[in-house]
């Protein structure tokens, strides 16, 4: 039988117990369903998981002992960094959820000077808030055990003069390919553009800090499919699609 999985903040120890509140709670009791006795896999996004029983299920407690600690690892020996420039609604969403299916270590939106998405501090919290949630929801669904790191939204130009290691940048008019290029220290860093993609000076910005851009085949690609085309091969070149 199928083991359930569920992401929890905070410690998780052998022979303690965890207690779930709000939608962690609900999720156990009205969608999966689940009732006293009956095993869940628990993990902190630290490494590994843990295997527990449910001590109490009621409309009050949903409680947890925690019996057995999981070391499971599929996380892939490449780490990807990828700087995403922020597109509207659905498509920023599925970006992100796809990038931690298929194993980003460590991702930032960034807003662009074609992002037409205009953020106050209050709009950027809410952001972040959901973009955590959409993370924390894929790293359960892909059976990862680490979350990956969300960071702050953040300017291209302040970002791309962080990074270190190979660094590429996605444009439909480059003519070198991924293939060309080999990861420095099992790393890499991808930068996406949003819808319309990035501006002529942004190009110079991610030049000029050292991002090589790269061609995704002979077709103009929809920002969230860049992402995705982007990921799949460096995965399947450096990675664990190996």
């Amino acid at each position: 039988m199928r083991v359930s999985r569920l992401y929890v903040a905070g410690a998780l120890n052998v022979g303690g117990r965890v207690e779930l509140v709000g939608d962690a709670a609900h999720y156990v009791r009205s969608v999966l369903r689940l009732k006293q006795e009956q095993s869940i896999m628990l993990f902190n996004g630290r490494g590994g998981e843990y295997l527990g029983r449910f001590s109490e299920v009621s409309r009050k407690i949903v409680r947890v002992e925690i019996e057995q600690f999981v070391d499971r690892d599929v996380e892939s020996p490449l780490a990807i960094r990828l700087g995403l420039g922020i597109s509207r609604g659905d498509r920023m969403d599925w970006a992100v959820q796809k990038a931690v299916e298929l194993g980003v270590t460590q991702l930032t939106p960034l807003v662009t000077e074609r992002c037409v998405i205009k953020f106050n501090d209050d709009k950027k919290l809410q952001r972040l808030q959901h973009w955590q949630h959409i993370v924390q929801h894929a790293t359960e669904q892909s059976g990862r055990t680490v979350c990956p790191m969300l960071g702050e939204v953040a300017d291209l130009a302040d970002w791309a003069g962080a990074q270190q290691g190979l660094r590429v940048f996605l444009d439909p008019y480059a003519e070198l390919s991924l293939a060309d290029l080999e990861p420095e220290n099992s790393c890499v860093t991808l930068l996406s553009g949003p819808e319309g993609g990035f501006s002529e000076q942004e190009r110079i910005i991610a030049k000029a800090a050292g991002f090589v851009p790269v061609r995704m085949g002979a077709r103009i690609l929809r920002t969230e499919t860049a992402v995705l085309s982007a990921l799949t091969a460096v995965q399947t070149l450096w990675g664990d699609f190996r």
